[in-house]
């Protein structure tokens, strides 16, 4: 399974999880079976680049998106790539205590519900 974390850097297991994933300039993707780290750059349309990181990340091999949280249109584009997203994962922890915790069943997966509320589409009155 490779599980990938928004993170602030080139830190690797070490480095911070970021806060905004979609903001974030890397994401570290962690292999559970061979143990082995890869870092992908962010190369999103938030970063100066194109497209959106469920676009990048599915090629990458990814199965899992451990983040602090994201917005109801990101949970679809991951849903559409077959990538399961869990959210809780604490801002400022390291990429290595986010996999432990959802390794440990203590993040949610990622729904409607729980996405977070600034990325919501709000509905204008007339």
């Amino acid at each position: 399974m490779r599980i990938a974390i928004p993170t602030a850097g080139n830190g690797g297991l070490d480095d911070l999880v970021s806060q905004h994933f979609g903001h974030a300039p890397t994401f570290t993707i962690f292999n559970t079976e061979t143990k082995e780290v890869e870092i992908l750059p962010n190369q999103g349309l938030h970063r100066g680049g194109t497209g959106y990181p469920p676009e990048h990340l599915a090629p990458a091999g990814v199965n899992v998106m451990v983040c602090a949280g994201l917005g109801r249109r990101a949970i679809h584009m991951f849903e559409q790539f077959g990538i399961e997203v869990y959210v809780g994962a604490m801002a400022g922890h390291t990429a290595e205590a986010a996999i432990e915790t959802y390794q440990s069943g203590k993040l949610q997966m990622a729904t409607d519900e729980n996405a977070c509320r600034e990325h919501r589409y709000r509905r204008h009155e007339q």
